[in-house]
Parts: structure tokens; C-alpha cells; sequence
């Protein structure tokens, strides 16, 4: 039988105090892990923790900044002190503080969007990471986009960010193999969530990922979470270094 159950794992979930990283957190629960919920602030995190327990599960809000790595040094640390190991990460926060053409876009902004978006993963993946190489076994999954697959007019830099981790999910698939971890991205398409408000809320831009999506609608946060459980679970034991989209078929 398929092994989808994540039963008594501990997984830490950046990102996690709404949109995509809210409704993963839940599925993660509701599939029975132990989850370590983390964002910037505190009291946002805290209304999700509280969503865990009333599903009867367990979670802890650690409130950490992903392009600081004093604080993502912290998030790992403080989680392994509650939990006693990790054994499921899940890169999640984000962040796009412009929109327009890449020649236009202040050098600030570009460091903050690589901060966030690829180093904050990879210092994540790498404090994480080496728990998890004590233990000889793992599942680190990397939220990217469809815009690390093709170009999203206006995203320049979010796009060369996600690309990034893309291609950060696959070294570190191939580095993290030998010690039993899996390391895998989903790429979803747009989403409806407060992130992605901007682009789902403009009605020319609605109407055209909708007119190219085979299905002809956006996504849902809900409907990223059965692969997000899949990849963590032992039904995914032989799947590591693969970038999974999930949009509707806008890709096609």
C-alpha cells in the first residue's frame, strides 16, 4: 500500500502564516506531523497554530526573518530543542517588493528579492540540512514557480529568483542523495493568495492565465498541498532533484 501518511514527522514550514504555506502546514498536520510554523510575526503565526490544535495536532510559531541568517539559525535551532529533530523542510516564504522591467529595477530590491527568495532557502536547506545528515534521512521541498520555468512580463527578478531555486533544489538533490534526503520543488502557477493578489485581482491579467490555462481557471492554495504531502511522504522515497509545476496546465 501507498505511504502518504507523515505520522509523528516534524516538519518546518517557512512562510506559513497564510497563503500557500498556511494551507500546507494544515495538510502537513491533518497527515500527522508535528509542525513548526514560521513567518515575521508572531501573532499571525499563532491564528494557524491554533488551527493545528483544533484539527488535534501539534505546532510551534517561531516568528523568524528569511533574509537574516542569524534568525534562520535561530528557526532550525529552537526547532530541534522542541521537537528533537526535522525531518521535513519546507522552503516557502517569498517575496516581490517591485513589478516592472528588469532594466529598471534598483539594486536594493534585487538583493532583497535574492535574499528571501534563494538565499534564504539555501540557508535554510543548509542549517536544516545538516540535522538531517545526522539522521541519514530527510525530505526538503522548495516552493518555486512557474515563473523559474518561463518568463512572467514585469517579474523579472522574482522569475531569475525562482529559476535559482529551481536549479538550488537540484545541487542540493545531488549532494543530500547519499545521506537519504530528497530534495524536490513545486513550481505552482498563480495561485489565489494575498502574495498574488496584485496579478489576480488585474482583470486583464485574470483573464489572460485563465484563457491559457487548459482548465480556465487560477489556482487554489488547497490544491497545492496533496503534492506537497506526496513529496514529504515515503510514497515519494525514490522521487529527489524534480521541479513538479502545478498550474492548471498553463505550462502545456
Amino acid at each position: 500500500m501507498v505511504n502518504f501518511s507523515l505520522q509523528d514527522r516534524v516538519a518546518l514550514i517557512t512562510g506559513a502564516s497564510r497563503g500557500i504555506g498556511q494551507a500546507i502546514a494544515l495538510g502537513f498536520a491533518e497527515a500527522g506531523a508535528r509542525v513548526i510554523l514560521s513567518s515575521r510575526k508572531q501573532e499571525n503565526l499563532e491564528k494557524v497554530v491554533r488551527e493545528v490544535e483544533a484539527k488535534g495536532g501539534k505546532a510551534k510559531a517561531i516568528a523568524a526573518h528569511m533574509g537574516k541568517k542569524e534568525d534562520i539559525d535561530r528557526l532550525v535551532e529552537e526547532g530541534l530543542q522542541t521537537f528533537g529533530r526535522i525531518d521535513i523542510l519546507v522552503n516557502n516564504a517569498g517575496t516581490n517588493p517591485v513589478f516592472g522591467p528588469l532594466m529598471d529595477i534598483a539594486p536594493d530590491a534585487w538583493d532583497k528579492i535574492m535574499d528571501v527568495n534563494l538565499k534564504g532557502y539555501f540557508l535554510c536547506a543548509q542549517k536544516a540540512g545538516k540535522a538531517m545528515q545526522e539522521r541519514k534521512k530527510g525530505a526538503i521541498i522548495n516552493i518555486a514557480s512557474t515563473g523559474g520555468i518561463r518568463v512572467s512580463p514585469g517579474l523579472g527578478a522574482y522569475c531569475i529568483s525562482k529559476a535559482g531555486v529551481i536549479m538550488l533544489t537540484r545541487v542540493l538533490a545531488s549532494e543530500l542523495g547519499p545521506f537519504g534526503i530528497r530534495v524536490n520543488c513545486i513550481a505552482p502557477g498563480l495561485i489565489k493568495t494575498r502574495f498574488s493578489e496584485a496579478l489576480w485581482k488585474d482583470p486583464q491579467n485574470r483573464a489572460r492565465v485563465e484563457k491559457t490555462s487548459p482548465l480556465h481557471r487560477l489556482g487554489e492554495t488547497e490544491e497545492i498541498v496533496g503534492a506537497a504531502v506526496y513529496l514529504a511522504s515515503d510514497a515519494a522515497s525514490y522521487v529527489t532533484g524534480e521541479t513538479l509545476p502545478i498550474c492548471g496546465g498553463v505550462l502545456v
